[in-house]
């Protein structure tokens, strides 16, 4: 069994094939690389889940854990997926499933990447799903994912909720008691500063990632997501890379450790960042 608690740093978002958008990795060559730099990874997928494919890469001795992202095409906010992938996902890494809102919402937003389908039925994109209805209220059926989430061993993620949404989910999330991560926050589609989460993220039920690509695309300024690394309680860094556009592991790790040093962490921060809050939100 593949010990969590060994891992030197847990990236929360990583995204492998076969996906929405051609990856660089695989799920076992993803593991494969993140072991031999002593992390952890949590494989992402727009098309759905990767639980059993995490169950697989654990069962060669690959450090992997798992998520369900609930776009139309995986099922939308149906309960049943999400037990589906907790039954898939198993309980021998001693971790959470990690939950993701839509990520698919039909907003207008033109990503900076060059990305390729890795499918014809994908040519003309996913059908769009969102938290709210049109009066901007969070729907019934979201309402009652997240109170049957209480049961399960999970995290909910904001997805690609915009700021309002985001707000709400927060509430809904305090409320019944909810472990929830908002999902890169800066990226454009949700406009979510530092300045905003002070407030919005105050919560203890409530923990804030931060990616690197959200920065790489020049959709984060420097000072922000400094700010955001250095200041805010309960952040979480992840990478949220695999496109082959963009760094690998490797370079990112080293990228990593420039960004920290500019920004001017401690030892103690960048540990909590990487490895300890991650843990935290994770742990069962």
């Amino acid at each position: 069994m593949v010990d969590v608690t060994g891992a030197r740093f847990i990236d929360v978002h990583y995204h492998v094939g076969p996906d929405a958008y051609v990856r660089r990795h695989t799920a076992a060559s993803a593991g494969a690389v993140y072991a031999e730099h002593g992390g952890w990874v949590v494989l992402k997928n727009h098309l759905g889940s990767t639980a059993a494919q995490a169950w697989e890469a654990r069962q060669q001795g690959l450090p992997v854990s798992g998520s369900i992202v609930l776009n139309d095409l995986a099922g939308g906010f149906d309960p049943r997926a999400v037990e589906q992938a907790v039954i898939q996902h198993g309980e021998d890494s001693g971790l959470r499933l990690i939950v993701h809102l839509p990520t698919v919402t039909g907003r207008t937003h033109r990503s900076r990447l060059a990305r390729t389908p890795s499918h014809p039925l994908l040519g003309d994109g996913q059908r769009p799903l969102t938290v709210t209805d049109d009066s901007r209220k969070l729907r019934p059926e979201v309402r009652e994912l997240l109170r049957a989430a209480r049961d399960l061993p999970v995290v909910i993620s904001t997805g690609h909720a915009d700021g309002h949404e985001v707000r709400l989910l927060v509430e809904e999330a305090v409320r019944l008691d909810l472990r929830l991560m908002l999902n890169q926050p800066a990226n454009p589609m949700t406009g979510l500063t530092c300045k905003d989460l002070v407030e919005v993220a105050v919560a203890e039920q409530v923990w804030t990632e931060q990616t690197a690509l959200t920065y790489l695309l020049e959709y984060q300024d420097w000072d922000d997501f400094a700010d955001v690394l250095s200041l805010l309680p309960r952040t979480v860094y992840s990478s949220d890379l695999g496109q082959p556009t963009q760094m690998d592991i490797a370079p990112w790790l080293t990228a990593s450790q420039a960004w920290f040093g500019r920004a001017g962490l401690t030892p103690e921060r960048i540990d909590e960042v990487t490895r300890a809050t991650p843990l935290e939100m994770l742990r069962l």
